[in-house]
């Protein structure tokens, strides 16, 4: 009888290995399943990027004769993200259209996606339609990033869109290229990042699931495996029966992950990230890559279960009678420590450099490690404690229980503090990067602006406020040269200040820095937070070396108060400014409300043409998005990490019961009360971990605020959230814990001499 067919005969005989089995090829199933989905994440975004190409300019082709021009920008409608692309043909021989566009528009049409032309349907044009043309035809799903994307393709002479040179310019311009991106897509860095920690903070719980699971018998198996060996079977066939058990319910468990993994990938595309859900078809792995996964995890599983029997290859008659508890070193304590120091350096490298993202996942997976080195010294030195303070029968027992086996006392809690550690990191970041979320124009939150060619300012102030006008909008558009004063002629030192030009009255209105109608003097030229002597000051178009610069001569200075969190500014009269100064950059500002704000932007979107319209309240939404990407990814993590860390805790807790029946049998037979053994038990599943969620509730923080410095350098922000995974984390030990009494119970009503 070879191995296999060995292993197949006790799964029929013996219920309990049989439960076993099932239990591993669930944890097998749960892990395979959850790094197929992890995995994927990368290569869908890619798949994402792909089909989104066409709508960044900067990845067109540039090698070549010119046969288009295009420029891209981000447009608004009800706080929905639009994106725009405009191009103009030149050479129509040249272009090959990408997958999902079956032609260009001519100029005055557009074609937009599905969900952008039921939204013009139902939207009035002078708020919507009238920024784009007339609609044509429909982008195919294989031409939108995701596949609720808003996005117009608007078509335009060359003309309209000649920019000067190869760059585009503001208002006027698109760059010239010779044909589609036909180029492979990068995936998004944020969530590669992120898949990289769910990998270390998922699988590491999954593989404490399937460990659980396997030890549910393992006190049986050892018994079994030494009496082989004891009967003359050699360390090969003990190993070759061992595998060949452990192989057969992990290859079944990998293999009912990997069907599994399309019903998690279909779930997945409800999950919304960077603004929309995704397609089906984004999901998918090489072939290469899934066989790999599909073979490692089992194979980590059977090596697991192999290298266990070392005892029963070296003692089998020590493993078969008991054996001698050898004390755990202090060294274990070390490995946190110079795992910390690591993670240290590689946030350190990352810091000072652009890469270094895997070095420092890689001190993230050492600092995780460290806890299953750590915590069983921590186990012990619980117990030990009960052992010298204990005032009742259960408080001995549990400390005798933790100090003779502290590994395997420590399995039930590996998994929540896991998730204990991962959440202490997670909600230390999220709200540290809320913190961040803000936005540093000077402009009021209602306005829109546009960055535009000072040469077509004035035309474009002269159209824009005529479409206001016809769509009866009380406020008018204003156009904002854009200068730099500065002390000296060196116009990087200290004294060097962005300045706007623009009328007291405007600034007043336009702006949030302080200055209000109050301030505004008639003898004033220039306007500032502080008393200055201008006549030292000079002018010039921007601060890049060698620029003309023009004296800002002697004119008098209206002081004004700044606003709380704002950062002060310089506002020039016009009538102030040197005589032949031309500002590079240009700026058209209006002031928009929540009944008229589409119809302002439409005005502005109809004479800029594809210069991106900004305001402060998108600046902030888009923010927002991500942070809301970052938060509703790490719920999910953190709550499929609690699921898994409840029920690896509670197999192991029932696994420690089983492992000890033949002594609970007997303790129960010589008198010991059931309730006894049962407070013993709990006590024995819950304070190790309550100690170990209190210590990966503190490194979890200083983990983040590590992450967070490469991110940022301003100060962490704490919030009373930060309790909460330990909270959490003492109830799965709770309630993995409770599972003991009724395990008893079961053990209580069997023969003792069942064994």
């Amino acid at each position: 009888m070879n191995p296999f067919q060995l292993a197949l005969r006790v799964l029929r005989v013996d219920r309990r290995t049989r439960t076993s089995a099932i239990l591993t090829a669930v944890g097998v199933a749960v892990a395979t399943g959850l790094v197929l989905l992890l995995a994927t994440l990368p290569f869908a975004t890619q798949a994402r990027e792909q089909r989104a190409q066409w709508q960044e300019p900067y990845r067109y082709a540039k090698d070549g004769k010119p046969a288009l021009l295009v420029n891209s920008s981000k447009d608004y409608f009800d706080g929905k993200e639009i994106m725009r692309v405009d191009l103009a043909v030149t050479d129509s021989g040249a272009v090959h259209l990408p997958p999902g566009i079956d032609k260009l528009p001519v100029p005055g049409q557009a074609i937009v996606s599905p969900e952008l032309g039921k939204l013009l349907n139902r939207t009035p044009a002078n708020q919507l339609g009238d920024r784009f043309g007339k609609p044509v035809a429909a982008l195919g799903e294989q031409a939108l990033r995701y596949p609720e994307q808003l996005v117009v393709l608007v078509g335009h002479s060359p003309q309209e869109l000649q920019g000067a040179g190869g760059e585009a310019q503001p208002g006027v311009g698109g760059r010239p290229v010779a044909d589609f991106p036909h180029t492979e897509a990068e995936p998004d860095g944020m969530l590669t990042l992120l898949t990289g920690v769910g990998v270390v903070v998922l699988l590491v719980p999954s593989l404490v699931l399937v460990a659980s699971s396997a030890r549910l018998t393992a006190a049986r198996r050892e018994q079994r495996m030494a009496a082989l060996r004891l009967a003359g079977a050699t360390p090969g066939q003990v190993t070759s029966i061992v595998a060949a058990e452990t192989g057969l319910s992990a290859g079944v468990g990998a293999l009912a992950g990997l069907l599994l993994s399309p019903a998690l990938y279909g779930l997945a595309t409800f999950v919304p990230w960077a603004g929309g859900t995704w397609l089906s078809s984004d999901f998918s792995l090489p072939v290469g890559l899934i066989v790999a996964i599909v073979v490692a995890i089992p194979a980590l599983v059977v090596l697991a279960g192999v290298l266990g029997l070392r005892r029963v290859m070296n003692t089998p008659l020590f493993a078969d009678g008991g054996h001698q508890v050898k004390p755990l070193h202090w060294w274990r304590l070390l490995s946190l420590p110079v795992a910390g120091l690591f993670f240290l350096y590689a946030i350190l490298t990352g810091r000072d450099s652009s890469g270094g993202q895997e070095l420092v996942l890689v001190g993230l997976f050492l600092v995780v490690g460290s806890a299953m080195l750590v915590g069983p010294w921590v186990t012990s030195a619980v117990g030990g404690t009960f052992v010298r303070i204990w005032r009742r029968p259960s408080t001995l027992l549990a400390g005798r229980r933790l100090r003779e086996d502290p590994r395997g006392a420590y399995r039930a809690s590996a998994g929540i503090v896991l998730a204990v550690f991962a959440g202490s990191m997670g909600l230390t970041l999220l709200p540290s990067f809320e913190s961040l979320a803000g936005d540093s124009s000077k402009f009021v939150d209602s306005a829109l602006y546009v960055d535009v060619s000072p040469e077509k300012a004035d035309a474009m102030v002269e159209q824009a406020n005529s479409k206001l006008a016809e769509s009866g909008v009380q406020d008018r558009a204003v156009a904002v040269p854009n200068v730099v004063v500065s002390e000296a002629a060196d116009k990087r030192d200290e004294s060097s200040h962005l300045a706007y030009v623009m009328a007291c009255a405007d600034a007043a209105k336009l702006t949030k820095v302080g200055i209000t109608e109050k301030d505004c003097k008639p003898d004033a030229g220039l306007y500032a937070p502080y008393e200055f002597d201008t006549s030292k000051y000079m002018v010039t178009s921007s601060s890049e070396p060698d620029v003309p610069t023009k004296p800002l001569g002697s004119i008098q200075v209206g002081r004004y108060s700044t606003s709380e969190g704002t950062n002060s500014a310089y506002f020039i009269e016009p009538a102030a400014m040197p005589a032949g100064l031309r500002p590079n950059e240009t700026t058209l500002v209006v002031r928009t409300t929540d009944a008229d704000r589409e119809q302002v932007r439409t005005a502005l979107a109809s004479v800029a043409g594809s210069s991106g319209i900004k305001s402060p309240r998108q600046h902030v939404y888009d923010q927002r998005q991500e942070l809301d990407d970052v938060r509703r990814v790490t719920v999910i993590g953190l709550t499929a990490a609690a699921i898994l860390a409840g029920c690896s805790a509670a197999i192991a807790t029932a696994g420690g019961v089983m492992d000890r029946r033949r002594t609970f049998g007997a303790l129960i037979a010589a008198g010991t009360p059931v309730r006894v053994l049962s407070r013993a038990l709990r006590m024995e599943a819950a304070l190790p971990s309550l100690v170990a969620t209190i210590g990966a509730g503190v490194t979890g923080i200083l983990v983040g605020l590590g992450l967070f410095s490469l991110a940022s350098k301003n100060p962490i922000t704490l919030t009373p959230w930060l309790i909460a995974p330990v909270v959490l984390g003492v109830g799965v030990a709770l309630l993995g814990a409770s599972v003991c009494t009724p395990a008893l119970k079961r053990v209580a009503a069997e023969p003792l001499n069942d064994e």
